[in-house]
């Protein structure tokens, strides 16, 4: 398989720096590595959502670790992007709940809504569609995430009204 690499500007700003201290503050000094993750999500967030290598190497660089240690993280995770995303992720739940009730369907539906197939971006790069394990919201399936926040009890009205949100550039993304 053909990979793509993508270039990305790196701007890890003063408010970003104490942000990652802050975190790293949280562990002891030989557990540095301990604070990957977070700092992982704000690296990625002052980022346009993603994380290029030379990002990666960057994180790397200020935790004190090796690089692999950072690609192993990233590519394991489905929250970590490795190349640029839609700006509206409808990450819809896969697992048995949300299976059976009809998120397969929901999911062909949107992709055939976008034009597009599950993991690629619109071509205006506004939509992609993902499949996840599970979001720990059962009852509420079939479920999907946008941003931070959980769509729930979908029906093909819903995600149409959703795409029709985010075009008008009503959807909030995130809590912060």
């Amino acid at each position: 398989m053909e990979r793509t690499h993508h270039k990305q500007e790196i701007n890890i700003t003063e408010t970003l720096m104490n942000r990652i201290n802050e975190l790293i503050s949280y562990y002891p000094e030989d557990k540095r590595k301990s604070a990957l993750l977070p700092v992982l999500h704000e690296v990625q967030d002052a980022h346009e959502n993603w994380l290029s290598i030379e990002l990666m190497d960057k994180v790397a660089e200020i935790i004190q670790i090796k690089p692999i240690e950072v690609y192993e993280v990233v590519s394991f995770y489905t929250m970590y992007n490795q190349r640029p995303i839609g700006k509206y992720m409808f990450e819809f739940c896969q697992t048995s709940p949300c299976c059976l009730n009809g998120v397969e369907d929901l999911m062909d539906y949107t992709c055939e809504k976008l034009g597009v197939k599950v993991g690629e971006p619109t071509v205006d790069g506004l939509f992609e569609v993902r499949g996840v394990e599970c979001l720990g919201a059962c009852g509420y399936a079939p479920i999907m995430q946008l941003g931070d926040f959980y769509k729930e009890h979908l029906t093909k009205e819903k995600v149409d009204q959703l795409i029709e949100d985010c075009k008008n550039d009503i959807i909030i993304l995130h809590d912060k």
